[in-house]
Formats: structure tokens, sequence, C-alpha cells
């Protein structure tokens, strides 16, 4: 099998979960760090699938690479290639296909959770899932539906938290979240509540993160491991 690759725009937002679910499943993969000036390729065609993590950045900031990977990303969907997001990849995904992104009502920073509409192809993607999946949460900016996509998850502080549009997924959520790499996160949540009159809601404290983590973090690996399932068996052979 060509491998999948997997675009990180952020020495802390590796694949995580995401890649360990592919080696234990078989699926090769393929990271191209962005973050240290690796180049986009052209076309999808050496890979079954493409990949595109979380960062810091907004797709809407004027970065060289963020429409090199849009037209990527057109590309992948023209020819049948299953492309995923993770936030700011779910993102770039809204953007390359006709959606867009902008601010998000409120900033969501931890674990909450996201309520599964329904659909038949809900139902596809997240099986017996019913009523609210625990997600992970970090943005302040979110994405409108592209054309043709139907919205999975929502909730209260954000409308949509992830679509489909055939044998793609993309995730306004992080479900791919390691304990490693929520503690390091947690070393910039002061950079990303500055100027907050208070915290809303749903930003939690580093404390309350890292304490939730161990009883969260069951109920999420299930939930991905049904989407990246589903996303790997429409991977090109």
């Amino acid at each position: 099998m060509k491998p999948v690759a997997i675009f990180r725009h952020a020495p802390t937002e590796g694949p995580g979960y995401f890649a360990t679910f592919l080696e234990a499943n078989g699926v090769p993969w393929q990271l191209f760090a962005i973050d240290a000036g690796e180049a986009v390729p052209a076309t999808p065609e050496a890979f079954s699938g493409l990949a595109f993590m979380g960062g810091p950045m907004s797709v809407n900031d004027p970065l060289p690479w963020v429409e090199a990977e849009c037209a990527l990303i057109r590309a992948a969907v023209r020819d049948g290639v299953p492309v995923i997001g993770h936030c700011l990849g779910g993102q770039l995904m809204a953007k390359a296909l006709g959606g867009s992104v902008g601010r998000n009502p409120v900033k969501e920073i931890g674990w909450g959770e996201a309520r599964v509409d329904a659909s038949d192809t809900a139902d596809t993607w997240l099986g017996d899932f019913r009523g609210d999946a625990t997600v992970f949460q970090w943005h302040g900016e979110t994405f409108t539906l592209p054309p043709g996509a139907v919205r999975l998850l929502h909730n209260e502080w954000c409308a949509n938290q992830m679509f489909a549009l055939g044998p793609h997924l993309a995730m306004q959520c992080h479900v791919e979240m390691t304990p490693e790499m929520i503690a390091a996160w947690c070393d910039s949540w002061q950079g990303e509540v500055a100027g907050l009159p208070a915290l809303p809601p749903p930003v939690q404290t580093p404390r309350q993160m890292q304490a939730e983590t161990a009883h969260r973090l069951p109920a999420m690996r299930r939930l991905a491991d049904r989407l990246y399932a589903v996303w790997i068996g429409g991977l090109r052979r």
C-alpha cells in the first residue's frame, strides 16, 4: 500500500494517536514537517490518503504553504484520495472545498463533548455513537460547511465540529490527542487566554485538563477508533 501523507504544521502538533492507529492496522505513513520547511507535494498520486494536523496559525494567514495544501486537497478529492483533517487540518479542508473559516463565538480549550447529528452519513461514520461524544478542543476559529458536506457533530459553543464529504473527514475538534501532547499544549495556555476578561465555560485550565485526561481519554479513543477505521476503509490501495 502507498503511505498516508501526514502534514505537520507545528512541532507539538504531530499525528499522535492517529499514527499509532495507522501502525496498528498495518498502514504505512510519511510525515511532511511543514513547520520545518518541507515542501508540499504537487499531487496526491504517491499516497493512499492525506492527513492534515493542527497548528496555532490561521488558514487565512498569508503563509506560502496554505494555498499549496488547499490545492493538494482539491486534487485529492478530485482523484478519490481520502483526506482527513484535525482542527487546522479541518479548516484547510473547508477552505479548499468552498467553505470559509472565521472567528468562533468563543474559544474552546480542553475536554468537552460534541453531540452526534442524526443522519445516515453520521450513522456511517459514527455507528452506535449517540448523544454526546468526548472530544478535546483547542481553537478560536471555525469553519462553515463546504457544498455537499454533511455535519456529523456539533455543540453549543461551535456549530460545526465535524463534517464528512464522501470518504473525506474534517474535524474542528481533536481526537488524536495523547497525554504527552496535552501536557505540551498546556505550556502555551497562558498565551491562548491572554486578553480574555474571564474564562468562558468551554475553556479549562491546565490543571483541569490534565486531571481529567485519565478518565476522558478512553472514551475519546473509542471515538477515534471508529472514525479512523471508517476512514482507512476508503484508502486507495
